[in-house]
């Protein structure tokens, strides 16, 4: 569209610098040494001068509105860019936490077996075994905080 503008501006100054350096007469319109048919009275000289300067300003509303458009998308592309990398960011961030704290709590010590409660056992990974009935009452649970869960997710050394 900027082009286009630049274009009809161009075609706008060239034509006016025409008609006003080969026009000597009232009534002659000439355009480079070539007379213009159906233009011998002034008014219709004038109407051509008005013709050529309203085409000179749709060229140049052109041309600015293309310039804005183009100025406009491309500070939209920087905030939609500047907004990605915060977002980026933002994601580290919270996957560095996230191993910060998956890693405390895989050191944390595990809770000492309570006497009289059966020892818990751990089947090999897709495996399951059937849960035994508990054969005396059943101990108080340790709390959720000590509880140390498995997780195929949470097991992986990525």
């Amino acid at each position: 569209m900027v082009f286009l503008g630049f274009l009809l501006v161009a075609a706008a100054v060239v034509a006016g610098a025409g008609v006003v350096l080969d026009n000597t007469g009232s009534a002659h319109l000439l355009v480079f040494e070539r007379t213009v048919p159906g233009v011998s009275e002034e008014w219709q000289v004038f109407a051509v001068g008005a013709g050529i300067g309203a085409l000179f300003v749709i060229g140049m509303m052109m041309t600015f509105m293309g310039a804005a458009r183009r100025l406009r998308d491309r500070r939209d592309l920087r905030d939609l860019r500047e907004e990605h990398e915060e977002s980026l960011t933002t994601l580290e961030m919270e996957k560095r936490r996230l191993q910060r704290e998956l890693a405390r709590v895989r050191q944390q010590p595990r809770p000492a077996p309570v006497p009289g409660a059966p020892a818990p056992t751990v089947p090999p990974q897709g495996r399951r075994e059937p849960a035994a009935a508990p054969a005396a009452p059943a101990a108080p649970a340790a709390p959720r905080s000590q509880v140390k869960a498995r997780s195929p997710f949470f097991d992986r050394a990525d």
